[in-house]
């Protein structure tokens, strides 16, 4: 019977199923682990279930020991996860995929609506008892309707915000290095353009892109400049991808619409510019945050961690990034 590490708490599918054939060291908590705690937590375990509040590096790995055989992250996203360290000493690294495309889609499409339509600021409104009045020009917003959106990153996640575009009418292009499954396009008419192209002529751009060196900042100053007036940001990615000052800057400045963010580059500190601003809308990640995704991401790295200790290949493993 090997030991299994989970460094933070989990749905019942995933424990349960651990339970079923190892022994299970769980971080109980409703606060999230210490560095110092996770260190102790992992000490001696033959696999590890972390979340992305932990960061598995040398000194993680080290940690726990040489007997260590696997990392099963509970996320689609491994920018926590040193990839090359884990190889280096031999641990298999995996993921989430797949289970919560949907999830997080519904999400980039829901932060697209408030903050387009004004839904959040009208919310707002209400709440804090603000008098209001109906008119026809009363919170205006932006409708959908025939208006281009731009994909940066035509993975799964963003294949399925594409769905839901063309859905609500809208044109669709997108940048990306790679090129999608053959088929996964069908029937949606989107177009591949570059990244400058995509800034230039979208009145939403949405991030959909992993978190890579390649894609730290990836929207800077440069960027919000090159995007219409009237256009919008939003991301359910990461949050480093945004350079905060620079979208705080743009916002101020009128170069850009507004923006809808359910990640932040300091996560979870958010840019205090971007709380005084009622045309930005803000979500506490909350990507992949439903009973189902959130069972069925515990499930499949309970899954992915049993697969390698019993000797078997892991469902959904990583590569180095």
């Amino acid at each position: 019977m090997a030991l299994v590490v989970v460094t933070n708490r989990i749905p019942a599918e995933g424990l349960d199923a651990l339970r079923a054939e190892h022994e299970v060291r769980a971080w109980e908590s409703e606060e999230c682990i210490s560095r110092a705690d996770c260190l102790e937590l992992v000490k001696g375990a033959d696999a590890i279930l972390t979340l992305l509040t932990e960061k598995v590096d040398g000194e993680f790995l080290d940690a726990a020991g040489p007997q260590l055989k696997v990392v099963a992250n509970v996320a689609v996203g491994y920018n926590n996860v040193d990839v090359p360290a884990c190889e280096a000493r031999g641990v298999i690294a995996t993921n989430t995929p797949k289970v919560l495309t949907e999830t997080t889609a519904d999400t980039a499409f829901g932060l697209m609506l408030m903050v387009t339509r004004r839904f959040g600021e009208g919310e707002r409104i209400i709440r804090s008892q603000t008098p209001w009045q109906w008119g026809m020009f009363y919170l205006l917003g932006m409708g959908l309707q025939g208006k281009t959106i731009g994909i940066v990153g035509m993975g799964q996640i963003g294949i399925a915000m594409a769905r839901r575009a063309k859905a609500f009418g809208m044109d669709i292009v997108y940048a990306d290095d790679a090129t999608p499954p053959a088929g996964a396009l069908a029937g949606l008419d989107a177009r591949k353009v570059e990244f400058d192209k995509l800034l230039n002529v979208a009145d939403v751009v949405s991030l959909h892109c992993p978190y890579l060196p390649a894609t730290h900042h990836l929207m800077g100053a440069e960027e919000f400049a090159a995007m219409k007036r009237t256009a919008y940001l939003v991301n359910s990615a990461r949050g480093p991808i945004v350079d905060e000052n620079a979208l705080v800057e743009a916002l101020r400045a009128g170069e850009i619409a507004g923006a809808g963010l359910d990640v932040f580059e300091q996560e979870p500190a958010v840019h205090p510019g971007l709380l005084e601003m009622d045309n930005v809308v803000l979500l506490p990640h909350l990507g992949s945050a439903t009973t189902e995704t959130r069972a069925a991401m515990a499930q499949l790295a309970a899954d992915n961690a049993l697969a390698v200790l019993r000797g078997d290949a892991p469902l959904t493993p990583v590569t180095k990034l």
